[in-house]
């Protein structure tokens, strides 16, 4: 488990985008570096169990991708104009980025439908478990994350709406 919630928000906007990408970015990309796998491995070991989360890995790998390009347009464009101060037009990425915000929560439904909403039946293995927990703990920080910037880091600089 990882202490995002403890750690103290940044005011500052260029501080602010440095916590983001250190205790988001950074983390969601080890996270999903092995939940991959481990799901797939789940999937495979666990293939003539009917509450099998038949699916999962495809789902979480699709969640990685998304969230990878749209964390790389962030890193490439988006925060580099934040830290230069926005400026004309910066309103446009930051409604992409707020698209496919909405875009990642469909995935994370899927997610939620093919896992029983991450809850594991009584028979589950302890890798089975442990893909749920860290499946859990990943979209209980992406929500934070993306909180973070819809409700403080976006709007500092969009007009007023």
């Amino acid at each position: 488990m990882h202490d995002n919630a403890t750690a103290a928000v940044p005011q500052e906007t260029g501080a602010l985008i440095d916590h983001i990408l250190t205790n988001y970015h950074e983390m969601h990309r080890v996270d999903l570096a092995s939940l991959v796998p481990l799901a797939e491995r789940v999937e495979q070991v666990h293939a003539d169990d009917p509450d099998a989360p038949k699916g999962l890995a495809s789902a979480l790998a699709r969640l990685a991708h998304e969230m990878e390009d749209h964390m790389a347009k962030e890193e490439m464009i988006l925060f580099p104009a934040m830290r230069a101060g926005g400026g004309a037009g910066i309103e446009h990425p930051i409604a992409v980025m707020r698209a496919d915000h909405n875009d990642h929560a469909e995935t994370i439904a899927l997610i939620r439908k093919l896992t029983g909403d991450l809850t594991p039946p009584e028979h589950a293995c302890g890798s089975w478990r442990s893909l749920y927990g860290g499946t859990a703990t990943l979209l209980d920080e992406l929500a934070a994350h993306i909180a973070l910037e819809n409700d403080v880091l976006f709007p500092r600089f969009e007009p007023a709406r």
